[in-house]
C-alpha cells in the first residue's frame, strides 16, 4: 500500500470504473438481473477480448496465462 495521498494501489480499479462508466449504460438498467448482466457482459469483453498497451497488446487474460506460463 502507498502512504496517504497516492492512489498508485487503487489506479487499476479506477481504470476499470472509468471505463465502465464510458462503455456500459447503466442507467438504463431496470433491475438488479439487468444490471448484473451488464457487469457480467462487460467484465468478460474487458478481461477477454480488449487489447491493452500496457499488458503488451494481449487482453488482461491473455497476458495472466503468459505469466503463468513464464
Amino acid at each position: 500500500m502507498s502512504r496517504k495521498g497516492n492512489c498508485w494501489d487503487n489506479s487499476p480499479m479506477e481504470s476499470f470504473f472509468g471505463h465502465f462508466k464510458d462503455m456500459v449504460d447503466h442507467k438504463a438498467c431496470q433491475n438488479f438481473i439487468q444490471l448484473r448482466q451488464e457487469v457480467d457482459d462487460y467484465r468478460e469483453e474487458y478481461n477477454g477480448h480488449r487489447y491493452q498497451w500496457g499488458l503488451k497488446k494481449m487482453t488482461p487474460a491473455q497476458y495472466r496465462s503468459h505469466l503463468l506460463a513464464a
